[in-house]
């Protein structure tokens, strides 16, 4: 017999039936409605709606459906629409009719919005831990190739020399805030909907607060309204994992061109590569690739749940049932994304001598040139301009800035409108002065402040991450 069934005299339409059921889906939710629905019998114990006998058999037959769900014993009947009323139908065959008295005071309504915020506070923790883990593979990496100088770059173009452990140590900055924006979205979902009914609230004198905190959810919600229709936990759920993939995707798109052979920089693990079906000497990033390409995926996903819910009135609708296929996957997508690219990150061999030519392209260092006259008095916009018609030079005779002729330099500060620059002509200490600042080594240490690229800085924020992640940062 259907749960909902009394009040209708013939058969729901068998393609209705279909298209209304949602087993195949919020399956995922068993063992989640089995702790909701445990401490929803003991909270109608307490409320003296059950015997004690009566409470301690309902948990019996739930525990047994729980063992059979946790070894994928149980066997799910699409005719019964959803999780919720297969586990009921699973009880009444255990324990008979007093099944039927474990839906008291509560509705599908509650009973979901519960289950799918338990849910989902379950899988933010596994996902922080998926995310460390990341973490941890770029730190690592990050020591094993701490003294690496690459370019920075700016508009895709050659713009300062940096480590290569700072531009790693960028991407951990951005799995920490993806940590935090999750965090937040668990600790907004962590309230209780159960007892709030259908809609107007449970008709009897059930304590919500203990059964919340049977659950482990830190209050109730305090509008019955709001709490069987609420989906916005999904929502920022959604856009902390969409995130989190936008920032996996960036790192995909850097190690898929830094392993072409035109950079050069990178070469992925055979474990992590794929050939082609057609030409012998494909060597393709494969994985990285596919990470780059679901996180277009978790983005729809995140715009097709904004969509679900922007043309609901309050309290429950039953578009929600569309809920959970966009964040099942979301989340199954971000954590599988997190661990490969995690193991691809591990087994990376770098080219450190290849980075370090490539830094020294597209005049790098002229930013640290320019910095040093204005150290020596020059004002910076003149000190730029100086600057910039010395990379002409170099341009035009083939050389780097450090490479440049003396009477280039001599010739460039003597052209200048500044008199201390001017003066400057033909002072052969200045021109060495200016000579040094344009080295690799003298441009990379320059930017010594808190989050620069110093090397002592990188080193110290290396040995903060790896102290925070439990990495022997000596190793």
């Amino acid at each position: 017999m259907k749960a909902w069934g009394g009040r209708f005299t013939s058969e729901p339409d068998a393609d209705a039936a279909a298209f209304g059921r949602s087993i195949e889906v919020d399956a995922e939710l068993a063992l989640d409605d089995i702790a909701g629905s445990l401490a929803h019998v003991h909270g109608l114990a307490s409320a003296g709606l059950l015997s004690e006998a009566e409470a301690d058999r309902i948990a019996q037959g739930l525990r047994s459906i729980e063992a059979d769900v946790r070894a994928a014993a149980m066997t799910w009947d699409p005719t019964l629409e959803d999780v919720h009323l297969n586990i009921e139908m699973a009880l009444a065959e255990r324990i008979g009719s007093l099944a039927g008295k474990l839906h008291t005071g509560r509705s599908r309504n509650d009973q979901v919005a519960t289950d799918l915020r338990l849910w989902l506070k379950r899988r933010v923790i596994e996902l922080d831990g998926a995310i460390l883990g990341l973490e941890r593979a770029l730190v690592g990496l990050a020591l094993a190739h701490r003294d690496a100088v690459m370019p920075g770059h700016t508009h895709i173009q050659p713009a300062q020399p940096v480590l290569f452990s700072h531009h790693l140590l960028a991407y951990v900055e951005m799995l920490e805030r993806d940590r935090g924006r999750l965090a937040d979205a668990a600790a907004r979902a962590d309230v209780s909907p159960l007892g709030s009914g259908a809609i107007a609230g449970a008709g009897f004198a059930l304590d919500r607060e203990a059964v919340a905190a049977e659950l482990g959810f830190r209050t109730v919600t305090r509008n019955s309204i709001d709490a069987v229709g609420d989906r916005d936990f999904v929502v920022e759920t959604l856009a902390a994992a969409a995130l989190a993939m936008t920032h996996l995707s960036r790192l995909a798109e850097e190690v898929t061109w830094w392993s072409n052979p035109a950079f050069g920089f990178l070469r992925p693990a055979d474990a992590f590569s794929t050939g082609s079906s057609m030409m012998p000497n494909k060597r393709n990033p494969d994985p990285a690739e596919l990470v780059r390409g679901r996180s277009a995926r978790v983005t729809g996903h995140l715009m097709a749940a904004m969509g679900l819910l922007k043309g609901l009135p309050a309290g429950y609708q039953r578009d929600l049932q569309e809920d959970k296929p966009p964040l099942f996957d979301a989340l199954g997508v971000l954590e599988s994304s997190l661990r490969v690219m995690a193991g691809m990150v591990t087994t990376l061999d770098v080219d450190e001598a290849a980075m370090r030519v490539a830094a020294m392209t597209g005049y790098t260092t002229a930013t640290a040139v320019a910095d040093a006259l204005v150290e020596l008095g020059v004002p910076f916009r003149e000190a730029h301009h100086i600057v910039g018609t010395l990379v002409a030079r170099a341009e035009a005779s083939g050389a780097n800035l450090a490479g440049l002729a003396d009477h280039d330099v001599a010739e460039a500060l003597a052209a200048s409108a500044d008199e201390t620059a001017a003066g400057f002509s033909g002072d052969a200490t200045i021109v060495d002065r200016l000579r040094a600042a344009a080295g690799l080594d003298s441009a990379l240490a320059r930017p010594d402040v808190i989050g620069g690229t110093a090397p002592r800085r990188v080193a110290e924020e290396l040995r903060s991450a790896a102290r925070r992640l439990g990495i022997d940062a000596r190793s």
